[in-house]
């Protein structure tokens, strides 16, 4: 979770004398006690919705591949978009439980979503670009040019 700091701007010298500043700010103190008290799991889904997944990004000999954790998601959730060498991944997901019994009714609902956004290289062929979604890892396949492939180690003998 990113801090936003006030500043003061003023240039009476008491403002910026760390004698008469002893006491921290409301918004950092805030900060404080919730992020010591109830740990970063909490505080990354209290205004996204949703954590952002962790990526692997992979170089191979043949193409590089973009490896996203994201369990528990549905192949229609994804919208995955290439614009001007800028891959966008997005999710969007809603969920909904209804639950009655004589006695009471429980009603759930959630809604989470996330953006991730990378720079394509040159080397990519944009037009054989590929995902697939399995046991929750988004893998897109973003294949090389045949002139960006790595080509095998050659030995040079001395003539």
């Amino acid at each position: 979770m990113s801090t936003l700091i006030p500043t003061i701007k003023s240039d009476n010298k008491k403002l910026n004398d760390p004698k008469f500043n002893v006491l921290p700010s409301l918004p950092s103190w805030f900060d404080d006690i919730l992020g010591k008290g109830l740990g970063t799991e909490f505080m990354s889904n209290f205004n996204t919705g949703m954590t952002l997944p962790a990526v692997n990004v992979i170089d191979g000999d043949h193409e590089f591949a973009i490896e996203v954790a994201v369990p528990g998601l549905k192949k229609s959730d994804f919208d995955i978009n290439i614009d001007n060498r800028v891959l966008s991944i997005g999710v969007e997901s809603k969920t909904e439980s209804n639950e009655k019994t004589e006695n009471y009714t429980r009603r759930e609902f959630g809604y989470s979503t996330f953006k991730r956004t990378f720079t394509i290289p040159e080397s990519v062929n944009t037009e054989a670009i590929s995902a697939d979604y399995n046991d929750g890892i988004l893998k897109i396949h973003l294949p090389k040019r045949e002139e960006a492939k790595k080509k095998p180690a050659k030995k040079i003998k001395i003539s």
